[in-house]
């Protein structure tokens, strides 16, 4: 049985005789329940802006490029379609439900093996040098988000599901602690955007009130700190050399981390619970895929498209950047001693706003064509909000009486 998403195609007739050695194979065969391949896109810009490729979450050929011949006919293929999915053998059995493929999930494929596995069946992960199956990517903002929203929001039904990985699948043993770990991980990465919001304001806030994320601590822990920041450092590194991933591929899934945590992601922790506990379902709906155009190959890269979903991240940028204004203002109005702490407040702001660049530039249009007009009015109006910060000079308590102005003279 050969499943495939809609938009998908044979790229590599080889992959499927591959596989068959993995389910023929005398020694492992009888335990194989299926094989996996990585999912590959077409369609997808040099830069891969919105990590349409998921490298790091991944550690027959009709014609050489897809597609069909051109003698095939669309009534003929459309009678090899019907024929292939008019099965009747479900009828009034637990297929479906208990076997084979499971209904009823958005994220049917996480479900479906994660069932499998818990019987003890075991799966091969198999990554040819071509690749086996190709697909449309969904390239535009908007749409990516909207996919992210949908197999996020598919993660936690699972985990409040009786199928949770926190609770099911106890009673055979069959599952090991590595995997149901790894089960666990793919239901609980959405609720890792509450957390993550937080972390995106706090530089903003800190920098509008003068505060700091952190309180003043000793040497020993500043130590300790620095010590943790590195080790973080060193595994990504070994990460990365072991995965063969590159650093380019590396951050970009970063930066859409962030960017779907704080939209995509939080979205789906409210509608999930939502449904929990109002029982207030969401509508499934189809991600709209890149068609392509005569003029230009990435057309649907530079659209724009209004979703709920932009509300976060859009937010987030504004407040870092007026954050970002605010703090050197009051450095400038305060003198050199203020610039010290400010540097390490303004780390963190940037860090934020480096991680939301490539929604920014999916809100500002063109690849890497930003208008150089944005760039002079951005920075005209930086400047005058950042003069006129320094002349209100919101940070000092201003009272009124006679000896004001002397008691400044003598300060």
């Amino acid at each position: 049985m050969l499943n495939l998403d809609c938009d998908h195609y044979i790229n590599n007739s080889k992959a499927i005789r591959e596989s068959m050695c993995f389910l023929m194979d005398p020694q492992v065969g009888r335990k194989v329940c299926y094989v996996q391949f990585p999912q590959r896109f077409d369609g997808i810009d040099a830069h891969d802006r919105y990590a349409n490729r998921n490298t790091v979450f991944f550690a027959s050929t009709f014609m050489e490029e897809g597609g069909v011949p051109p003698s095939s006919s669309p009534a003929a293929l459309l009678k090899e379609a019907i024929h292939v999915i008019s099965c009747g053998y479900e009828d009034k059995t637990d297929w479906g439900l208990e076997l084979g493929w499971i209904y009823g999930s958005i994220t049917e494929d996480i479900l479906t093996g994660f069932k499998m596995h818990c019987r003890g069946w075991r799966s091969i992960y198999c990554m040819p040098k071509l690749a086996a199956f190709k697909g449309s990517a969904p390239i535009n903002l908007s749409d990516r988000l909207n996919q992210v929203l949908r197999w996020a929001l598919g993660s936690v039904e699972i985990f409040f599901s009786r199928h949770s990985p926190l609770l099911y699948g106890y009673k055979g043993g069959n599952l090991k602690w590595l995997e149901r770990f790894a089960y666990i991980n793919t239901t609980i990465y959405p609720f890792t955007s509450l957390p993550l919001l937080a972390y995106c304001t706090l530089p903003a806030v800190c920098l509008l009130t003068g505060k700091f994320i952190m309180p003043p601590i000793s040497t020993f822990a500043s130590l300790f700190f620095i010590s943790l920041f590195i080790s973080i450092f060193a595994t990504g590194i070994l990460e990365l050399r072991w995965s063969g991933v590159s650093i380019e591929e590396w951050w970009r899934n970063e930066q859409f981390w962030v960017i779907g945590g704080v939209s995509a992601h939080l979205f789906a922790v409210i509608q999930g619970l939502l449904k929990v506990l109002a029982g207030i379902d969401t509508n499934f709906t189809v991600t709209s895929k890149a068609t392509g155009d005569e003029d230009d190959e990435f057309a649907e890269l530079y659209a724009f498209k209004w979703t709920t979903l932009l509300i976060p991240p859009t937010t987030l940028l504004v407040i870092n950047i007026i954050g970002v204004v605010a703090g050197i203002s009051d450095a400038i109005n305060n003198g050199y001693q203020s610039w010290g702490p400010l540097f390490g407040k303004l780390f963190f702001a940037f860090w934020v706003i480096v991680h939301l660049y490539p929604f920014l530039k999916g809100l500002m249009g063109r690849q890497n064509r930003t208008p150089t007009i944005v760039i002079i009015w951005s920075v005209l109006l930086a400047s005058i909000f950042s003069l006129l910060w320094v002349r209100i000079d919101p940070f000092t308590v201003k009272a009124k009486g006679p000896d004001v102005k002397q008691c400044g003279i003598n300060c």
